[in-house]
């Protein structure tokens, strides 16, 4: 194969290329501190950019950008290109994008509430089935009122409000409790604190621009900030989870492509898995197994093949394994593991090489033509075109000030959403309140002031009338009265002289 049909790593027995064809099908780059993963995943990303193939990376030490300015000639690079036998060998960079969730140190990069879903949000928020059905009341509520989820005080302003009047929609969406609403508050609140904030909002990423190619037909290299992202695991994790999960369901089938559509590099694949939402570690897992069939490869780079979980480690069939150390018992087993993995040339002791191996040196074996794993080879891998190490930070702010992306995120927009819009109905509602109160608290002083009135200043023929008519009960009564008394005694009378004429 040549390069102009496959990647050159470097040289073994013979060059070994990693073909295109079958880049879709994944890898793994591991190897201990010191050991040169990073060159090689330099070498590979400058090999993916070059047949015009986008790369996206996130560079967690800081120590990727240099690929976009060519390198230097150097003694030891000559005597490399030599042993190698590459011919026409030149430096030079790729084109390069750098992005920052931040916004601090690249174009930002954002994604929309709504854009997460209730059910990524609840696997990422770690809720339970209880606090997930609160979200997805809280997403639907939104839907049914016209109202745009785009950043976390939208979302917490919806929870807010069901919480504050949970009676009035039990009937149309179920019961919401004010515990499930403060579990979610509070999960809500750590992401919050982790610069969450800055990641939901507008205008959001468009994928597509991961996607694109510059000069000469170069792939882009898309570079994530990450070496201070990776200190927020949360954030990080939510940005991944979205991220894959857009991929997944946006890209269309593709099938097997003569070159994949996108290549990722996930640098320090350890600190991807190890303490990662359980969420975020079944959807790697799914994407692994089925992006591929949309084009696109997945590469993880990290010290040992046991930091990878075994269901993905099964799906990478390209790998470059750099020196292990074996100093404790995991290292062993990690040793043991590597020269498993590998298709077993007879002609080296692949546990004992592993262990031996020198800087920018390592164990590779990709899939040939029919896509089956080849012999491991004992590899000199080749060194990259551009410039190993970071770019200066005047460099980084020339690179950012002539992207072909520059302005075009950089100014958040906050449209009004469900925020504003609740804030609307409480205002209106509040003014309504008021001026009811108002008109109640003016027709009771009225009332106040119109019986004051009247005892203050009586009318004389009303006062008049008041006084015959008492009079007049006064008289009717002591007639009554009177009346009665003479026909009680009649009676009584009558009764008595009945009962002595009897006798």
């Amino acid at each position: 194969m040549s390069e102009q049909s496959g990647i050159l790593i470097g040289k073994g027995e013979h060059q070994v290329f990693l073909n295109p064809r079958f880049a879709n099908r994944h890898g793994l780059i591991a190897g201990a501190t010191g050991t040169g993963k990073t060159i090689s995943l330099q070498v590979l990303a400058e090999g993916f950019s070059r047949i015009g193939v986008p790369v996206f990376m996130a560079d967690v030490k800081g120590d990727l950008t240099g690929i976009s300015t060519p390198g230097k000639p150097h003694p030891k690079v000559d005597e490399r290109v030599a042993k190698i036998g590459i011919d026409n060998f030149q430096f030079e960079g790729c084109p390069t994008v750098i992005w920052d969730l931040s916004g601090e140190r690249g174009h930002p990069v954002r994604a929309t509430i709504s854009d997460m879903g209730p059910l990524l949000l609840a696997r990422l928020l770690d809720l339970n089935d209880t606090q997930e059905g609160v979200l997805n009341i809280a997403f639907k509520f939104a839907d049914d009122q016209g109202m745009l989820l785009l950043d976390l005080k939208d979302l917490r302003s919806i929870l807010q409000y069901l919480g504050e009047n949970s009676r009035e929609f039990s009937n149309a969406y179920g019961n919401v409790s004010s515990a499930s609403i403060g579990a979610i508050q509070r999960q809500l609140l750590v992401l919050e604190q982790q610069g969450a904030d800055q990641f939901f909002g507008e205008p959001a990423l468009d994928l597509w621009d991961f996607m694109r190619t510059g000069t000469g037909g170069y792939g882009n290299v898309n570079i994530l900030a990450a070496d201070r992202l990776i200190n927020t695991p949360r954030l990080y994790s939510t940005f991944l989870l979205w991220l894959l999960s857009e991929l997944f369901e946006d890209l269309p089938e593709v099938g097997d492509l003569d070159k994949p559509r996108l290549v990722f590099f996930f640098d320090e694949a350890h600190l991807l898995f190890n303490g990662a939402p359980k969420a975020l570690v079944e959807k790697v897992e799914q994407v692994v197994k089925l992006i591929r069939s949309k084009g696109v490869g997945i590469y993880f780079i990290t010290q040992t093949p046991l930091d990878v979980p075994e269901s993905v480690l099964g799906q990478l069939g390209n790998r470059i394994q750099h020196a292990l150390r074996a100093f404790t018992p995991r290292d062993q087993k990690a040793v043991r593991t590597a020269a498993e993995t590998f298709r077993q040339n007879p002609t080296i002791n692949t546990a004992e090489t592993i262990m031996h191996m020198g800087v920018g040196e390592a164990l590779v074996s990709v899939l040939d033509d029919k896509g089956t794993p080849t012999i491991v080879q004992h590899t000199l891998i080749r060194p990259p075109q551009s410039r190993i190490g970071p770019l200066t930070d005047a460099e980084r702010a020339e690179l950012l000030r002539t992207s072909p992306f520059a302005g075009r995120y950089d100014t958040t927009i906050d449209r009004e959403s469900a925020y504003e819009m609740l804030q609307k109905r409480a205002e209106t509602a509040a003014e309504e309140a008021a001026a009811m109160e108002a008109e109640a608290a003016a027709q009771k002083a009225a009332r106040r002031t119109s019986s004051s009135s009247r005892r203050a200043n009586p009318e004389p023929e009303s006062l008049l009338g008041g006084l015959g008519e008492a009079f007049v009960k006064n008289a009717v009564k002591a007639a009554t009265s009177s009346a009665g008394r003479r026909i009680g005694t009649q009676i009584v009378r009558g009764l008595l002289g009945s009962l002595f004429k009897g006798r």
